[in-house]
């Protein structure tokens, strides 16, 4: 991740002085509170070390070592479901463009037939999910956002070879659209990092299909209203079931 997105990943760093840093460091905090001083500002950071700790930027990155471990992949490959908070340094004042989000992943590892297959019947489940949410559909080819002077050679390859998909939906603006699932077919690029293997003994590959939670919750927002009582009924069914639909009416009228 570091090689490709070095400017997005997010780094845990700590204090790691000792009692006469600590005397430096409550000084520098408030000279920052007393002045005002932007230069002062940040001197607190001085005694910052990294801890070696990184935040997860993408919900199946821990998948691959695990399965690693497990030893060659049964025949028939397998899927993983994993949800997990992840960060991005990508400050931004569009609300579907958060730094700390929630991804929904399922991890498809085994040969490349069995992984493309995955990622098809996905972008048609997909599309066929948001359609039910009553939202408007748009699927397109993708590529990520590599960095560098190279990244722009890397996005294209990835583009040529249709490596990436993305399921649109309009959130924030109402010119743009905002990639709420994606659909993305690694070949054996992690299979080969982690010597994760098949039965037959090649090397594995992987792909996943990814749902943004927030962005489908805002999503529904932005087209539906903010009263879940006069959503759609068809929606609202989908999402908690006849029940469920009572019990969010009843938890909304509450609150109003």
């Amino acid at each position: 991740y570091l090689k490709s997105f070095p400017n997005l990943a997010g780094t845990i760093h700590s204090f790691c002085g000792n009692d006469m840093g600590h005397q430096r460091l409550l000084r520098a905090l408030d000279d920052a509170m007393s002045e005002r001083d932007d230069e002062r500002s940040d001197a607190w950071m001085a005694q910052q070390q990294p801890t070696r700790v990184v935040l997860t930027p993408a919900a199946c990155y821990p998948i691959y070592p695990v399965m690693a471990r497990r030893g060659p992949l049964p025949a028939e490959g397998r899927t993983i479901d994993v949800l997990s908070y992840c960060f991005r340094h990508e400050p931004s004042l569009d609300p579907a463009r958060m730094q700390m989000f929630r991804q929904r992943e399922y991890v498809r590892l085994g040969n490349a037939e069995q992984v493309m297959a995955f990622r098809q019947m996905w972008i048609e489940r997909g599309s066929a999910l948001v359609t039910m949410l009553q939202l408007p559909v748009d699927v397109d080819l993708a590529n990520d956002p590599f960095f560098g002077r190279g990244g722009k050679i890397v996005a294209d390859s990835q583009r040529a070879q249709a490596l990436k998909f993305e399921l649109l939906i309009p959130v924030a603006n109402a010119d743009g659209k905002t990639a709420c699932l994606s659909f993305n077919y690694h070949m054996d690029h992690f299979g080969a990092i982690w010597k994760i293997e098949c039965a037959d003994g090649s090397v594995a590959h992987t792909g996943c299909v990814g749902f943004g939670m927030e962005r489908i919750t805002l999503a529904l927002f932005r087209h539906h209203g903010l009263d879940v009582n006069v959503w759609p009924d068809d929606v609202r069914a989908l999402l908690w079931g006849d029940t469920r639909a009572r019990v969010a009416q009843g938890l909304a009228g509450g609150a109003a």
